[in-house]
């Protein structure tokens, strides 16, 4: 198979990762597979070096980026001409952007031949995947409403099969926003690479060193960029609460790690609530492997989300997690707990939730987990066992190639990968 896959842009966050480890788990005898990429606007950081660390080289298109604009045309036509030249069997595209673009162009490719006249377009097969939504918490009604008709449209005329990260997430574009039929889902979780995380106990001390904080300091994190639609602000003022409540309590550290254009917004936020002496921005880091194990809670305040990558890998490190209600959070943080229900949050299977937009509730979630250390080991242990029976890499790439196959028509041990109904295992089992 043929694979040719497009993303926006590999800014800053985790659907550069999940192309790239896409791209670089299916090249096999079976397999040939290309990344397209769009170019980083100025204001967001540059994931690239990613795919350089990976050793995948991706095809750059430089008109194609995440602002709708009219070099939107030539992206359409670079995308169709590339098309016609790797004549791909499977068109997969991630993210808002490329899935408009790089759909129009594979509609293009696929009906633009003589042979359409004896009604056989191109034999390409058309998959999209929804790693987020811009359904709602991004743009005005006006404009949001344009998104949703287009996207519709495209899933009618030119997607074989749309990908959702989450069943929260499938059942919130399916049937909440009409998008697709439903026969044209499939859920396919998050994976990533869970090895750099193991053995994390022997890397908790680099970045509280830095920071620093003490052996008795709890530190609460947040990661991700600093754009409204991850809500910092929310994280700012739960901070203010808690900090309220607990008096001249010190033994707390803060820190949002992740950079964005509204930092200067945040700091400024920082120095109207008095908070700079709780609360670092530690901007930009590129060793997950060390700054989460450095953390004892790891926070997530957004209004809008698939599955967030950020919450999957603080459970890889077995830490507690505390996040809003959004999107396919609701999956990773599972059941609630018989009897948790109180100060507006919940505690379930794998962290604590809390409304989207709650700053008392979140902040009434911070003090429980801060004070008591054996609810955070519960969670941590929980979310590991999690993350590792659902949520490899190896566990992706068998998914996405199974849906590959299927497409083709192709048995799964002609792939060489397990078939859909064979369970995953792993090193507990």
């Amino acid at each position: 198979m043929k694979i040719v896959r497009i993303i926006a842009r590999l800014n800053v966050g985790g659907p550069a990762r999940h192309v790239v480890w896409l791209t670089g788990g299916l090249q096999d005898e079976m397999c040939e597979s290309l990344l397209v990429a769009g170019t980083v606007p100025a204001g967001e950081d540059d994931m690239s070096y990613f795919a350089r660390d990976n050793g995948i080289s991706p095809v750059y298109i430089k008109e194609m980026s995440r602002e709708i604009s009219w070099r939107d045309a030539i992206a359409v036509w670079k995308l169709y001409r590339l098309l016609v030249r790797e004549r791909p069997d499977i068109v997969h595209t991630h993210t808002a952007k490329a899935g408009t673009v790089g759909r129009v162009a594979a509609i293009c490719y696929r009906w633009l031949t003589p042979a359409v006249l004896a009604g056989r377009p191109r034999p390409c097969k058309v998959v999209h995947t929804y790693h987020g939504h811009i359904f709602h918490s991004y743009y005005g009604t006006l404009k949001t409403g344009v998104f949703l008709l287009i996207e519709k449209a495209l899933a009618r005329l030119g997607t074989h099969r749309i990908v959702a990260v989450s069943e929260q997430q499938r059942q919130e574009i399916s049937e909440k926003f009409g998008v697709g039929r439903k026969e044209q889902f499939v859920v396919i979780p998050l994976g990533l690479d869970l090895s750099p995380f193991a053995g994390w106990q022997n890397r908790r001390h680099i970045f509280r060193q830095q920071l620093p904080a003490g052996d008795d300091e709890v530190v609460v994190g947040i990661v991700g960029r600093l754009t409204d639609v991850k809500n910092h602000q929310l994280f700012l003022e739960a901070v203010s609460i808690f900090k309220k409540d607990a008096g001249t309590d010190r033994r707390v550290k803060f820190v949002i790690i992740g950079d964005g254009g509204l930092r200067r917004q945040l700091e400024n936020q920082v120095k109207e609530l008095g908070l700079e002496a709780d609360v670092t921005l530690a901007g930009n880091r590129t060793d997950p492997q060390n700054f989460y194990p450095a953390l004892d809670i790891v926070a997530l305040t957004s209004k809008n989300e698939g599955t967030p990558l950020t919450l999957i890998e603080a459970m890889a490190n077995e830490r507690a997690v505390i996040a809003t209600a959004v999107g396919g959070v609701v999956d990773l943080l599972g059941e609630p707990v018989s009897g948790a229900r109180e100060g507006g949050y919940v505690v379930c299977e794998r962290g604590v939730r809390v409304p989207a937009s709650d700053a008392q509730s979140f902040a009434a979630g911070l003090a429980r987990l801060v004070s008591d250390g054996r609810l955070r080991a519960e969670l941590g242990e929980r979310g590991l066992r999690f993350v590792e029976q659902h949520h490899s890499k190896e566990r992706l790439l068998s998914d996405v190639k199974n849906l590959y196959g299927e497409l083709m028509q192709l048995a799964p041990e002609t792939l060489g990968v397990r078939s859909p109904e064979e369970p995953t295992c792993n090193a507990s089992c």
